[in-house]
């Protein structure tokens, strides 16, 4: 008997849990009790006798599915608290309804610009409130699926942009001498730096996402010339310059941000700061600061790792030459802010070794 009645017990927790949650601000406690007696069998009540704390209810973890919100309250009325309701990302998609005595056309143009779903006049009549709040927590429920179609949509094509830039980089190990591992690495340093200098996770988050493309343009060379293993020719040289105009001719996709700032950066990688970089031999800060970022990121990972045709140098020799070029091949901030990175950026290479 006892085990019947704890299930019976639990069933109808679990019930109570899964009714939609209605948030009843009001500042006479007659009123919520006609509105709860109305609406507490279908829906989980939540009450609120003035503006602050309503808000602070919509804004706990627990949000209300849908609030019922009186217009005439002392202090803060319910256009201010629907106002501040609909400004705050965390409630702004709460759908609120005004419940009123005031019948004016002018009050309920003035709820519906602030965002208000519906207006329901007082006195109340229980089976219009209750078809009203269906309604709404109907079309609520209905929006939240939606926005969360969406959003896995979104995810999914994302996820695929950064397998095709992932794999479009990694093309350049069976073109160049440089490894999968150097892509990978000269990324995150790229956004260590990044992070340092620019308070915006999504540009950040952009630079990592770009940058293995900086040297797409390669596929673009004859293996004759990107693999020889002796100093190039001067015409050879020119001819390798021209890796940056094939990348960015590669990545020049309209309207798409993430390929936008990767064509950025694999046409002004090679900028320095001194101008006599290539191919356009900008100077300072009109190469654009994800170029500069990625070229100082490259050339230290370079620096750090073996190649068939140099030693890696020590981690002194690296940023030794990191300090000697600030001014010259890199932009002098940047320069510093990765020698104060040193010990980050040769945590993260043992993180990422060459195979």
């Amino acid at each position: 008997m006892l085990e019947n009645n704890i299930s019976i017990h639990a069933q109808q927790e679990n019930e109570q849990d899964s009714k939609p949650t209605l948030l009843v601000v009001d500042d006479i406690p007659e009123n919520i009790d006609v509105l709860v007696a109305s609406l507490r069998d279908e829906y989980r009540i939540k009450v609120a006798l003035n503006g602050p704390r309503a808000l602070t209810i919509a804004k706990s973890d627990a949000k209300p599915d849908l609030i019922l919100l009186d217009v005439m309250m002392p202090d803060m009325d319910g256009y201010e608290v629907c106002k501040r309701l609909k400004a705050d990302p965390v409630t702004a998609n709460i759908p609120v309804i005004f419940v009123t005595a005031k019948h004016d056309v002018q009050d309920e143009e003035r709820g519906f610009a602030m965002g208000a779903a519906d207006y329901i006049a007082k006195p109340i009549s229980p089976p219009l409130v209750r078809a009203r709040v269906r309604n709404q927590i109907a079309l609520y429920d209905q929006n939240r699926q939606l926005m969360k179609k969406v959003r896995e949509r979104t995810k999914e094509l994302h996820d695929s942009k950064v397998r095709i830039i992932h794999h479009l980089g990694r093309a350049m190990e069976y073109k160049d001498n440089e490894t999968g591992a150097h892509v990978v690495r000269m990324s995150y340093i790229s956004k260590l730096i990044a992070e340092q200098c620019v308070d915006d996770p999504d540009w950040v988050e952009k630079v990592f996402l770009a940058a293995p493309m900086h040297d797409v343009g390669k596929i673009g060379i004859a293996d004759a010339i990107l693999l020889k293993p002796g100093k190039l020719a001067p015409e050879e040289w020119e001819e390798m310059k021209k890796h940056t105009l094939f990348g960015a001719e590669i990545l020049d996709v309209e309207g798409e941000p993430l390929l936008d700032m990767a064509r950025t950066i694999a046409l002004t990688h090679h900028e320095r700061w001194d101008g006599s970089g290539y191919p356009k031999g900008l100077k300072g800060d009109a190469i654009p600061l994800e170029g500069r970022i990625v070229a100082l990121a490259d050339v230290i990972d370079a620096l750090l790792s073996k190649r068939p045709y140099k030693e890696a140098w020590s981690t002194e020799q690296a940023f030794a030459y990191v300090r000697d070029q600030a001014g010259q091949h890199f932009d002098p901030k940047l320069a510093q802010i990765a020698l104060d990175l040193t010990e980050e950026i040769v945590e993260l290479r043992s993180q990422y070794p060459d195979e």
